[in-house]
């Protein structure tokens, strides 16, 4: 069995190649071509954590694996990161574990690669401005990926903690193109970005209606069991996108407060979910149809898009001869 840790995973994972692989991985999920059953997670209370079990089989990539995800919301972030994940793989012709890889990367990569395939499909052509609320892991992630499919001229970071947002601004000065500077609010983020990039752990609303200027597309994939990232009045009005409704809509810990919510409180109902992504990309149903229209792409995560990365990660580093075999019998 291959094993390959979190340098081999991020040396081998080019950002570019994983984006454009998301999108048959995302129409195989729409279509029910993947197998995906729902996630599972144990609960620990004690720390507001959990550990979830995410398997799947995506034919397009031909890879059939399963995720062990953690995340423990009271880690700093740095030192231990909120989710913490290890990926297996196995061979699909005949279920023999193939390859153990650090799922923490992994975890980065696809979500923000997966929002801005979000944007490739969603956001105006002429995107320039990026608002990126939150200063984590995903906040890195998303800045660098959105950047790959538009031509992002400035991005404005805001967070809780200001000298958090200032040394995120200057980190990804250095490793994107546009103008990076950090600003004292959510709404000051907000306010004339075209794209706007939600990666919280937001109890109250961190994307607000009145903030809002017309045309912006949004990606959330922000989770907090008690709390949410996007208010009432942006997800009614919004033309609202998914990875996949079944999962968005599940009860936690799968699904989404900033949709469960509005439907729970009779301000939405389910068929106000427009479309998922792979539906984007098959055709079925149409994306933005208005220059001034808000669309909300709300992520929860799903097996395929880890599956996209894994099979792409392993093809690289058997070409390559990186990592260590082990055998496990």
């Amino acid at each position: 069995m291959l094993v390959l840790g979190r340098s081999h995973v991020e040396a081998l994972l080019d950002v570019d190649s994983l984006i454009d692989a998301l999108a048959p991985a995302m129409a195989d999920l729409s279509a029910g071509r993947a197998s995906v059953p729902d996630r599972v997670a144990a609960l620990v209370p004690e720390r507001d954590g959990f550990l979830a079990a995410m398997p799947g089989f995506l034919p397009s990539a031909w890879v059939l694996m399963t995720k062990l995800v953690s995340l423990f919301p009271h880690n700093d972030g740095a030192r231990l990161p909120t989710h913490q994940a290890l990926i297996v793989a196995f061979d699909p012709d005949t279920g023999e574990p193939a390859a153990l890889l650090d799922g923490t990367a992994i975890t980065a990569a696809r979500t923000g690669a997966c929002s801005a395939l979000s944007v490739r499909l969603l956001a105006r052509a002429d995107a320039t401005v990026l608002a990126v609320l939150g200063t984590g892991v995903q906040a890195r992630s998303h800045a660098r990926a959105i950047c790959r499919v538009r031509a992002v001229r400035q991005i404005r970071v805001a967070g809780r903690d200001p000298a958090k947002a200032a040394a995120l601004a200057e980190e990804l000065s250095a490793v994107v193109e546009a103008e990076v500077q950090a600003v004292s609010n959510y709404a000051e983020a907000l306010d004339g970005a075209d794209i706007a990039a939600a990666t919280t752990h937001a109890v109250e609303p961190v994307i607000r209606r009145s903030w809002l200027t017309p045309g912006v597309h949004i990606t959330s994939v922000g989770y907090n069991p008690v709390g949410r990232e996007i208010d009432d009045a942006t997800v009614a009005e919004a033309l609202v996108c998914v990875e996949s409704r079944q999962a968005a809509l599940a009860p936690p810990p799968t699904g989404s407060n900033d949709l469960l919510m509005p439907i729970r409180d009779g301000l939405i109902t389910a068929d106000h979910v427009h479309a998922e992504l792979g539906e984007l990309i098959g055709g079925s149903k149409p994306g933005r149809t208005a220059p001034d229209q808000i669309t909300l792409y709300k992520s929860v995560g799903v097996a395929v898009q880890d599956a996209a990365a894994t099979a792409l990660i392993v093809a690289a580093a058997r070409e390559q001869s990186i990592g260590q075999e082990i055998t496990l019998r």
